[in-house]
């Protein structure tokens, strides 16, 4: 792991959102920007049309060696024997306890050798978990100095993207792959991600290219956004946000991630988190859409209709697609129902909400 770092972090592209008057704040020790045009401004042109975010905070760690996957099925829910080459997967580590170390991404890029992507928040911790569970002979490398990462998110991101990128057919590539790409001359990682629910691609490359590439975009006119609009963008999708909705103390079960909760196979807490299943979570993670007007926030409490408190919420906006208040937050098991009207205690006022599954955009 490399040195932690006392001095606020600066990604590549700090200049860059500088020189555009982006307003920056500290964000998981780098100095980042929150917005540009505006929130509102950012979020439609990533819901609409195509919108970049700079997210080289990121961590990527690299694990390779004949016992990599070994390493990989141990630590993560998921089960990563599925993956092939060119596949990405998302999963999470648990932490022996019953709660979430981190979730991440794991890419595939051959059976020996994979990279894992993680919260920079988290960066730290989640190496020193991962080199204190190695007890194979993986090889474990902190690339995230190395990288810079570029997200290109909307409907329009393929159209957008593949001036600049020498192979044809970006638009084809399916959801969660990834494939090695020329861009404005350079090798990168093209991957088919995202954290907004609007589609698009995450662009992995060496931070000697990240400016050539987020001028090129910004010149033939991609909206750079901010970390505000990437924040609503993944709330309105119902993604989980670490440190908010999931946690050291949260299990991916009653975080509604059973669908990365893989029992074929053994991990850490295993055992735990298949009792939990069939005995059922004490609290269960929902969602909430305000039925009158009101902004919900961290921390609020939710209320039944006779007062009493049966949860908090965990992430919560004004939706600036769907127009009203939309929230994620944890309620008790046997309170949770969907279509269920609970009660979110803004201010010294209870507003009516229901509930819902996480995911507040209109089917398509």
């Amino acid at each position: 792991m490399n040195e932690t770092h006392s001095a606020v972090l600066k990604t590549a592209l700090h200049q860059n959102h500088i020189d555009a008057g982006a307003k920056m704040v500290p964000f998981a020790g780098f100095d980042m920007p929150v917005s540009y045009a505006g929130l509102i401004q950012e979020h439609n042109a990533v819901r609409e049309s195509c919108g970049m975010f700079d997210v080289s905070h990121m961590g990527e760690f690299r694990i390779k060696g004949p016992e990599a996957l070994d390493l990989i099925q141990w630590i993560t829910t998921n089960d990563a024997s599925k993956l092939e080459a060119g596949k990405v997967q998302y999963s999470c580590m648990p932490n022996g306890r019953g709660g979430i170390v981190d979730d991440l991404l794991v890419y595939c890029l051959n059976r020996n050798e994979f990279m894992l992507v993680v919260n920079a928040s988290n960066r730290e911790k989640d190496w020193e978990w991962i080199a204190t569970q190695n007890r194979w002979n993986a090889e474990i490398t902190d690339e995230s100095d190395e990288w810079s990462l570029i997200a290109v998110q909307g409907p329009r991101a393929a159209e957008c993207l593949q001036p600049f990128v020498k192979e044809a057919g970006i638009g084809e590539m399916a959801y969660y792959t990834f494939q090695q790409a020329t861009v404005g001359g350079k090798t990168v990682l093209l991957s088919a991600t995202g954290y907004t629910g609007a589609g698009g691609f995450e662009i992995y490359l060496p931070n000697a290219q990240a400016q050539g590439v987020w001028n090129a975009l910004l010149d033939a006119g991609v909206e750079p956004c901010g970390l505000g609009a990437r924040d609503t963008l993944r709330m309105e999708a119902g993604f989980c946000l670490y440190g908010n909705d999931i946690d050291d103390t949260t299990s991916p079960i009653a975080a509604g991630l059973g669908w990365i909760t893989k029992f074929s196979k053994t991990f850490v807490d295993s055992d735990r988190f298949a009792e939990e299943k069939e005995s059922g979570s004490k609290e269960l993670l929902r969602g909430f859409v305000l039925q009158e007007r009101g902004i919900p926030r961290q921390g609020y409490i939710i209320e039944s209709a006779a007062g009493e408190a049966i949860g908090r919420i965990t992430s919560g906006t004004q939706s600036p697609t769907i127009g009203y208040g939309i929230a994620m937050g944890y309620v008790f098991r046997d309170a949770g129902a969907l279509d269920e009207i609970v009660y979110i205690r803004i201010r010294k006022k209870a507003i009516p909400a229901r509930i819902v599954r996480p995911g507040f955009l209109p089917k398509r």
